[in-house]
């Protein structure tokens, strides 16, 4: 359940998204921590990478942040609302996601939005130790 300080709390962090970030305030803060835990944009990950042709292609998929250092990791921030509580076919691509990446020699840890917001530092440093923590790691 959203609070009031809970709001606040995502206003406050609103406010530090830099102009013209593309994408959602959870995944600024992931890659803000990430840069925090010193992995460099363009050397040691990419931003909201096209794997097997992206949204365009049958089959292809968009990772939030795909790794060549480690060379073997891919992230993804998974939104509550849209991943975990729009039904089974959202699940279903989700868990497609993972296998295929896993295909392609990828772990992919998903960091939950909810928890992105809390502490985005924690979750960032776990996920690079290849721990999840999320609800669908969990099997939630």
């Amino acid at each position: 359940m959203t609070t009031s300080r809970n709001r606040r709390r995502e206003r406050e962090l609103a406010n530090e998204v830099p102009p013209g970030w593309t994408g959602t305030l959870p995944e600024y803060l992931v890659y803000r921590a990430l840069l925090q835990a010193g992995k460099v944009p363009g050397v040691d990950f990419i931003f909201q990478s096209d794997v097997s042709g992206g949204r365009l292609e049958l089959g292809g998929l968009v990772v939030d942040f795909l790794f060549a250092q480690p060379p073997d990791l891919a992230i993804s921030v998974a939104g509550v609302f849209f991943h975990y509580e729009q039904g089974a076919s959202i699940q279903r691509h989700d868990q497609i996601a993972r296998v295929q990446l896993g295909n392609m020699g990828y772990q992919l840890i998903t960091i939950d939005d909810d928890a992105a917001l809390r502490d985005a530092s924690f979750y960032v440093r776990e996920a690079l130790q290849y721990r999840d923590h999320s609800r669908a790691a969990r099997g939630l």
